[in-house]
């Protein structure tokens, strides 16, 4: 599939894995669009309920919301926000970070301007860290510390002989599958981590903790443990199971389950275009581009379609602009539009980022 521009790839991606599946989701059960409660917006049911509160984090006047892409907290409870931000505003941050209620602390990160995507916080030792991926013209990833000082930067991993010559050296803005194009983050119980090169050659990297490359495994196809954009992933470590690297196939429309040496499985297809992936206790969840966070049990069957919009399917394929994610006045309260991450605080409560034109972080509170 060719890979020309980021709008082009996405189209694609709507055509081959919507038309199959709109059917077959549309009049699934557990679809919580949401109801109102005493003048609040509810989500869920049972003992997965949600209080909805969009736009929950304020942004100072003097930045601009700039497609948000990814988010992660930290042990305190702050939400860091990356955008992908607009490469022609080089002095505008493009990571941000919220207290606990949604107060803007600090940004930094300018460096990720027009390309910046994957974000997660990592506990080493008595410290905390940023992992960071750049894709578009940047095509790189980072750690960094929580005041944004880069610890260090690499590129494409030449010695994993997947990519074209100069991409380490001389990045540009080009797609394909000899191109690099990292989207995600996950972390190895040993310490070292695991890279998802989503947009580019569609494998999964495995680093050590000292930032080396080991291996790597996937590969572009429809088969068990092949990919069509590896977007998102995950140890899924939830009690009762051996770790395992659960990767989000976005345009497969599948999610699937790897031993930590990247040996296939199992495969889950009840999903339309997953992101990402994120656990708390039992529940694993997956934020969905077709307008929904999904909730799965510790046996990996679904509790919830949190948010879906009924016409999400039209809103996506719609080929007249402005489209619904540049539209933000035609959004309806306790519906998705467009969730690229998502991710659990410590009490269960998820954080929502959108891939919308004026970004918008959505917080989903636990009740009971």
């Amino acid at each position: 599939m060719s890979q020309s521009k980021p709008s082009q790839t996405r189209r694609d991606f709507l055509k081959t894995t919507a038309a199959g599946t709109t059917a077959a989701f549309l009049g699934a059960p557990a679809i919580h669009a949401g109801t109102k409660t005493d003048s609040r917006i509810v989500l869920g049911s049972g003992d997965y309920q949600y209080e909805v509160t969009h736009n929950w984090a304020k942004l100072p006047s003097k930045f601009s919301w700039q497609i948000t892409h990814n988010v992660a907290v930290d042990k305190d409870g702050f939400l860091y926000v990356i955008h992908e931000g607009d490469a022609k505003q080089t002095d505008h941050p493009s990571i941000f970070v919220f207290d606990p209620k949604g107060n803007y602390v600090r940004s930094f990160g300018k460096q990720f301007q027009g390309g910046g995507h994957g974000l997660e916080v990592r506990q080493e030792g008595n410290e905390q860290f940023i992992y960071v991926t750049g894709y578009q013209h940047l095509k790189t990833f980072a750690k960094l510390d929580l005041k944004g000082e880069t610890v260090w930067q690499k590129y494409a991993p030449m010695e994993s002989k997947l990519y074209a010559a100069g991409e380490a050296t001389n990045p540009k803005k080009v797609w394909g599958q000899d191109r690099f194009m990292p989207t995600n983050f996950a972390f190895h119980p040993d310490g070292g981590f695991y890279l998802a090169d989503g947009y580019g050659a569609y494998h999964v990297h495995r680093y050590d903790k000292n930032g080396k490359w080991l291996s790597a495994f996937g590969g572009k196809g429809k088969e068990d443990g092949q990919f069509r954009l590896p977007h998102g992933l995950w140890i899924d470590d939830r009690e009762g199971r051996a770790p395992s690297v659960v990767v989000a196939d976005r345009a497969n429309g599948r999610v699937q389950w790897f031993t930590l040496d990247g040996k296939h499985l199992k495969t889950m297809t009840d999903f339309i275009l997953p992101a990402n992936v994120d656990a708390h206790k039992e529940v694993l969840l997956v934020p969905d581009l077709a307008s929904r966070i999904t909730l799965l049990d510790a046996k990996d069957n679904v509790i919830s379609h949190l948010g879906q919009d009924p016409d999400w399917d039209k809103a996506m394929k719609a080929a007249k602009k402005p489209r619904m994610r540049e539209q933000p006045d035609k959004w309806q309260a306790g519906r998705f539009v467009h969730p690229h991450d998502a991710c659990f605080d410590q009490e269960g409560n998820i954080f929502v980022a959108e891939w919308v034109a004026t970004g918008r972080i959505t917080k989903l509170k636990r009740l009971g």
